[in-house]
C-alpha cells in the first residue's frame, strides 16, 4: 500500500533511536529517548491551506527534525509512520 498525503502533509518515518551512549551503555527501552529524526516518505502537494498559499519545501528522502510529540501516527502494513504538517517539522539535516 501506499501513501499519498494532502494538502501541507508530510509522511514521516522515525529513525532507530540511540540504543548505547558515546560511552559504550546500552540504554534500556524505557531510557531511551523518543527519536525526533526521520526520513520523509511522502509529500503533500501543498496549496490553499487555511486561506494561505502554501509551498511544499520537504522532499522524499529528507532526514528532518520534528517535535517530540507532533503528528499522528499511523501504523500500515506492518511499518509505523507520522504524519505531521509541514510547520512541524523544524529543520532538514544535512550531511
Amino acid at each position: 500500500m501506499k501513501i499519498r498525503p494532502l494538502f501541507d502533509k508530510v509522511v514521516l518515518k522515525k529513525l532507530p533511536s540511540q540504543e548505547t551512549t558515546k560511552a559504550g551503555i546500552i540504554l534500556p527501552d524505557s531510557a531511551q529517548e523518543k527519536p525526533q529524526m526521520s526520513t520523509v516518505v511522502a509529500v503533500g502537494p501543498g496549496g490553499l491551506v487555511d486561506g494561505k498559499e502554501t509551498v511544499m519545501t520537504l522532499k522524499v528522502g529528507d532526514k528532518v527534525i520534528t517535535g517530540k510529540y507532533c503528528g499522528t501516527e499511523i501504523k500500515l502494513d506492518g511499518e509505523e509512520y507520522i504524519v505531521v504538517s509541514q510547520s512541524d517539522v523544524f529543520a532538514v539535516v544535512e550531511d
